[in-house]
């Protein structure tokens, strides 16, 4: 073997070992990385089990976007275990975090559940844990802002309501004091100063009412109570309402029914449904209450045959200070709450209210609550049985006798 050839072998030979030892060297960095990866991407201790008891929606997102960890109230969001984190949005956040490398807190509209559930108002909490793992907390505030909302409308709407009452006995009574010496004049404004004076005072008790209503305190002593005794004081309350308006009140259904709650505060809820039926009908027509129990519920129906709800406004009847007919409302000094007093009435006892409407053909306000069993001192009468008369052989001698075979 010559020289040249020796070289050849020497440089084939420096070029196996140079290849055989870079390989043994990438293989060494590529475990390496990979351990320094999966001790990254290892959760901490003590995190899954956090979560798992967790009230509020969480995950664990890696580096890929993969949610290696979940809390149950996560489920609903479509945020399950070994899936990619499936919004946008919460995509942005972990971008977002990872960047700034401090906690982000964004407030999003996230859908739970499948279509067509609304969007849920939450607030979205990410935290970096590791290199490549992030923290997402997802707390719902769809019903907190919703209470908020409900909270200023009622100051506006109160605030709105009470201004124009307000606002009109202060006027009559600046013209009484400038009519001060024309009696007739001073008797019509004095009149007129009363109607208002009566508004704002009707207007300032429902708003309380309502208020205690809402607050929950209002039932305090519940006890067992009759729905004829309900009924026979709403009617009672509006009889000279519906005298008035020419308006004739009947009552139907079955009796001795009871359920458990506040008399004074089912009477009210029943009376209002019995006002506006009678405010929205015209003279001459008549207003039904019917009583009925079916599948332990007692249904209460308040029937008028007046101008009726529009579709449109059937989903807002309920609403504080809503009018589906404001023009007749004000005529009739309606505050636009009777009907959202019904439904949180109805609410503390464990029912729920019902409405059937056609424009022009009438409206059926039905009040359901759950059916108690009547006291024992209270009991419904049993029905009298007719005893059958008994003829025995001496009646029957009495009787004329008949030729054989003549019919009787």
């Amino acid at each position: 073997m010559n020289t040249t050839q020796l070289a050849l072998v020497a440089l084939l030979a420096g070029i196996i070992i140079g290849a055989s030892v870079a390989g043994v060297i990438v293989a060494a960095l590529r475990a390496r990385d990979r351990a320094r990866s999966e001790v990254s991407a290892a959760i901490p201790e003590g995190v899954s089990g956090v979560l798992h008891g967790m009230d509020d929606a969480a995950v664990v997102v890696d580096s890929s976007m993969r949610i290696v960890a979940a809390s149950r109230p996560a489920i609903p969001f479509g945020l399950h275990e070994d899936d990619v984190l499936p919004s946008d949005e919460l995509r942005d956040v972990v971008r977002t975090v990872r960047t700034v490398e401090t906690a982000t807190t964004e407030t999003l509209r996230l859908r739970r559940g499948a279509l067509p559930a609304e969007p849920r108002l939450v607030v979205v909490r990410a935290t970096r844990i590791s290199p490549r793992l992030t923290l997402l907390v997802l707390r719902d505030i769809t019903e907190q802002e919703r209470v908020e909302q409900m909270r200023r409308d009622f100051v506006a709407n109160t605030s709105h309501e009470l201004k124009t009452p307000v606002g009109a006995v202060s006027l009559l009574a600046e013209a009484i004091e400038s009519a001060a010496d024309d009696p007739p004049q001073v008797r019509i404004f004095a009149s007129r100063l009363l109607a208002e004076a009566a508004r704002l005072s009707s207007l300032t008790a429902r708003i309380m009412s309502l208020s205690r209503l809402q607050s929950g305190d209002v039932i305090t002593a519940q006890r067992e109570v009759s729905i004829d005794e309900v009924v026979a004081n709403a009617m009672d309350a509006h009889a000279l309402q519906a005298e008035s308006a020419e308006i004739t009140l009947t009552r139907g259904g079955e009796r001795h029914l009871f359920v458990r709650g506040d008399a004074q505060v089912l009477s009210e809820a029943l009376g209002n449904l019995i006002s506006n039926a009678i405010a929205y009908s015209s003279s001459g027509l008549s207003v039904g209450i019917g009583v009925r129990a079916a599948d332990d519920i007692v249904e209460i129906a308040v029937t008028d045959r007046g101008i009726g709800i529009s579709e449109a406004d059937q989903a807002r009847v309920f609403e504080r200070f809503y009018r589906a007919d404001p023009a007749r409302a004000r005529r009739t000094g309606g505050s636009g709450l009777g009907l959202a007093i019904v439904k949180h009435a109805i609410h503390l006892h464990g029912g729920e209210v019902k409405l059937w409407s056609r424009p022009g053909r009438g409206s059926t306000f039905t009040v359901r609550l759950p059916q108690i069993e009547a006291p024992d001192d209270q009991a419904a009468p049993r029905p009298k049985r007719k005893r059958k008369k008994k003829r025995d052989a001496t009646a029957a001698a009495k009787q004329p006798s008949r030729p054989n075979g003549e019919a009787p």
